[in-house]
């Protein structure tokens, strides 16, 4: 009978999940030579890769994802098995592990996670937002991520089979403090043009949205810098370098948390939002939460 050396599946979880050795190292740890020694020990095993290189950083190959799927169900029964020995509360808390895209206002993406937080006990959330939406893809593909919250659905380029399930979508509103603000209001949108503006990253979808309703109205205003971060922007932006442009619908929670006010309404430039998993129909309940709140509350 072949035996599985759960301490070398354990080292290759850690990999997997954490995205790097590095990373992994530091939850174990462990140094990075002798992870990497473990983990050739398992594929020696296997028989097989688990990792191939992709640029820096590590890719799981298809036999890895197998093996990360098991991993996970693995070492989730281990801990349910010392919860009951333990005699500690049955069932633990669902894991949802969500990838948020730096282009969406924070303000937003509380007011989606909130019908999950609402959960309370029954749930652990797990917010992730230092990768790209690529590699956010690649994280769905081996469940690392439960769901993709984002302003553009997913692309047809990937290799990963993932849906985009439409949460709403709402007009948007450009914002600035006081001064700037009071001087930008009279005129607008014509006022826009030449006006110190912090604008998304080129890439972004709402980048591309503006500079098309830019053009349409003949409108130039003047970069002041472009930022992934919406965040960012907005801390920026009350403090008087640039207007900026955030959703509609949370524009009272920014004028009220930032001291920044109200320039113009951009009600013909829509932004759509987007959860995205690789599940056709949703089953884990708080994604189904955070679904249903975003259409009957959020963006009605």
């Amino acid at each position: 009978m072949e035996w599985l050396n759960y301490h070398h599946l354990l080292y290759f979880w850690m990999v997997a999940k954490e995205g790097s050795i590095v990373r992994a190292s530091k939850e174990l740890r462990l140094a990075h030579p002798t992870i990497s020694g473990q983990i050739h020990r398992l594929e020696e095993v296997l028989g097989e890769k688990l990792f191939v290189r992709s640029g820096r950083a590590l890719a799981l190959t298809d036999v890895g994802q197998m093996a990360y799927r098991y991993a996970n169900d693995i070492f989730a029964l281990g801990g349910e098995l010392m919860d009951a020995v333990k005699g500690r509360a049955g069932g633990r808390p669902m894991r949802l592990v969500v990838g948020v895209s730096d282009v969406l206002a924070k303000s937003i993406v509380h007011r989606m996670l909130e019908p999950a937080f609402r959960l309370g006990d029954q749930v652990r959330i797990v917010c992730r937002e230092d990768r790209s939406m690529d590699a956010f893809m690649a994280d769905l593909a081996v469940h690392a991520v439960d769901v993709v919250l984002a302003d553009a659905p997913a692309g047809t380029s990937t290799s990963v089979r993932a849906f985009s399930h439409l949460l709403g979508e709402c007009g948007a509103v450009v914002m600035a403090a006081p001064a700037l603000a009071q001087k930008l209001r009279k005129g607008f949108p014509d006022s826009l043009d030449g006006a110190p503006f912090l604008l998304p990253s080129a890439t972004s979808t709402l980048r591309r949205a503006l500079d098309g309703w830019f053009d349409g109205r003949n409108i130039r205003p003047k970069i002041v810098a472009e930022f992934d971060d919406a965040a960012l922007a907005t801390v920026i932006g009350e403090t008087g370098l640039g207007a900026f442009v955030a959703p509609a619908v949370v524009e009272e929670e920014i004028r009220r948390r930032y001291k920044v006010r109200l320039v113009g309404r951009l009600n013909d430039l829509r932004q759509r939002f987007y959860a995205i998993s690789v599940e056709r129909k949703i089953r884990h309940p708080a994604v189904a939460a955070i679904c249903e709140a975003a259409r009957t509350h959020i963006f009605t």
